[in-house]
């Protein structure tokens, strides 16, 4: 099955998607299409599977782990008080796990729903010039706790 995350994948091994962080053991961790909350990330696992349940108990610890340390570094970089994390599979039926840092300076009206309550068409899109520091202080900071490959 080829999905966008199947392609997305590829690029990042081809080095090709401006929106790849790094890489990490599981995977990658890659920049959201959209900024509507600031460091809004993806962890996209290589190889890429179709959910959760089909990797082994290793491969899932390995990523999970890794994915709450990009969270961590979110939280450090982006002075956010929470990270949401997300994993569906339902619209893209391969495993991704979306990191969405919340912030005390959300509109009230948005403040405790899903990020996916935000006007999506009206975000910020990802801009390599303005993310590229953000891009760069998260990429570090994975380095820094021994995760970027």
């Amino acid at each position: 099955m080829s999905t966008v995350i199947h392609r997305r994948v590829a690029a990042c091994r081809a080095g090709a998607y401006d929106k790849a962080i790094c890489r990490i053991r599981s995977g990658w961790v890659v920049l959201g299409e959209v900024q509507f909350l600031r460091g809004y990330s993806l962890v996209y696992p290589d190889p890429v599977v179709s959910h959760l349940n089909e990797m082994d108990t290793e491969a899932r610890r390995l990523l999970l782990h890794e994915v709450s340390l990009v969270g961590d570094a979110l939280l450090e970089i982006t002075g956010a008080l929470r990270i949401n994390y997300e994993i569906l599979g339902n619209l893209e039926p391969a495993l991704h796990v979306h990191l969405f840092p919340r912030f005390e300076s959300e509109p009230a009206n948005l403040k405790t729903k899903p990020a996916w309550f935000y006007d999506w068409e009206q975000a910020p899109p990802f801009d390599p010039v303005r993310d590229a520091p953000l891009m760069n202080d998260i990429r570090a900071w994975l380095d820094r706790a021994g995760i970027a490959c």
